[in-house]
């Protein structure tokens, strides 16, 4: 691609300069690459701190969901983090850097859009049930879309890189995302859907789809939609020759790759790991189990939740039993009739152990537990 010899003196814009930019000269540490990495890492902490007790959460509960959202959360920071060291380690120079960093910057994308996807369908379609056949189905339905997604932008980046993201040095090219049309288009694209989802409740589909209850889901959906919305206006800009768009680009990545992991975790996992003591219950779905449903007893109370799924998606402050009854999120005749065979369960020793605070969880053993009982 030829370059006008008239730009190449002119300096770089801020936000494309730190991209490139390098910290130390001898180890060619990139602050771009700095900034993704220390928030992942900080978080990953902050995982490893909480393992043991999100350890035995996951032991008493048995539910395909919890774990799956927990495995995704920490697969996803480790590739972020993998991305980050590999980058920073590759200390020659060629066309053979822009490649390998254009493939990592790729998985890490592909590994973060498939999750994103995967806790939105599941909470459209599959929220009302709880089994490893449909996690299956979920996972490989948006692995499929977020592969043919990231083989477009992997093929755009390295047969058509976006002269925007260009460096003025033989051999060298920034990740530019696929070209900012490719972006542009994308980011439209799902501010759109996010879009939908949250206009949901308010149309007739609200009776047709088990939807999500708990406002921190769409506050959850609320935030993707702004980040995309904003990521669409950056690249406008940058089709326009807007040069400040660049920033608006890095400043939505940046927050994609070190805070979306994050968020998720915190939405869907946090209230889970940190409740002492739920005021919630989980009851056997007698219409939607299959061979692969799982559900957890409850010794005192029960709440509209079906499924171990509905934590993560339902209001969990719902009402108790009346005449045999269940009140609903919504109340009224949203009432779910059921038998409670649960009652004469015995309890988990792993998730009574579990509803305990971090200390009393320290030194705790399934015998000592067994013995009591």
């Amino acid at each position: 691609m030829a370059v006008d010899n008239s730009t190449q003196d002119q300096p770089e814009h801020v936000c494309k300069f730190i991209l490139y930019q390098e910290m130390f000269d001898t180890f060619r540490v990139r602050v771009w690459d700095v900034v993704i990495l220390i928030p992942n890492l900080l978080f990953l902490f902050y995982l490893v701190f909480r393992f043991n007790r999100a350890r035995l959460k996951l032991r008493a509960t048995s539910s395909p969901i919890f774990l799956t959202f927990y495995v995704l959360v920490c697969l996803n920071v480790l590739m972020s983090i993998f991305r980050c060291l590999v980058s920073m380690s590759l200390t020659y120079s060629g066309f053979v850097v822009t490649y390998v960093d254009t493939i990592l910057w790729v998985t890490v994308r592909f590994f973060l859009l498939s999750t994103e996807m995967s806790v939105v369908i599941f909470g459209l379609a599959f929220g009302h049930l709880d089994s490893r056949s449909s996690i299956r189905h979920v996972l490989t339905a948006t692995s499929g879309l977020s592969l043919a997604f990231s083989l477009t932008q992997a093929s755009l980046e390295l047969l058509n890189p976006d002269p925007s993201f260009g460096r003025w040095f033989p051999g060298h090219q920034v990740f530019g995302h696929g070209g900012m049309l490719f972006w542009l288009v994308s980011s439209m694209l799902f501010t759109l859907v996010y879009l939908c989802i949250l206009c949901l409740p308010w149309t007739r589909f609200r009776d047709r789809l088990a939807l999500p209850t708990k406002p921190s889901f769409y506050v959850y959906i609320c935030v993707l939609m702004f980040l995309n919305l904003a990521q669409a206006i950056g690249a406008m800009l940058l089709l326009r020759s807007v040069l400040e768009g660049i920033c608006l680009v890095d400043i939505t990545a940046a927050l994609y790759f070190t805070f979306f992991v994050p968020l998720l975790y915190f939405t869907f996992l946090r209230e889970f790991f940190g409740v002492s003591q739920p005021g919630i219950s989980f009851s056997y779905n007698e219409h939607q189990a299959d061979e692969d449903s799982v559900s957890l007893p409850h010794q005192q109370s029960f709440s509209s939740l079906k499924t171990d799924s509905d934590f993560i998606y339902q209001h969990t402050s719902g009402g108790g039993i009346v005449g045999g009854s269940v009140g609903g999120v919504g109340g009224g005749d949203n009432t779910t009739h059921f038998h409670h065979p649960v009652l004469s369960t015995p309890i988990n020793p792993l998730y009574t152990a579990s509803l305990q605070s971090p200390d009393s969880i320290t030194g705790y053993s399934l015998g000592s537990a067994l013995e009591n009982r």
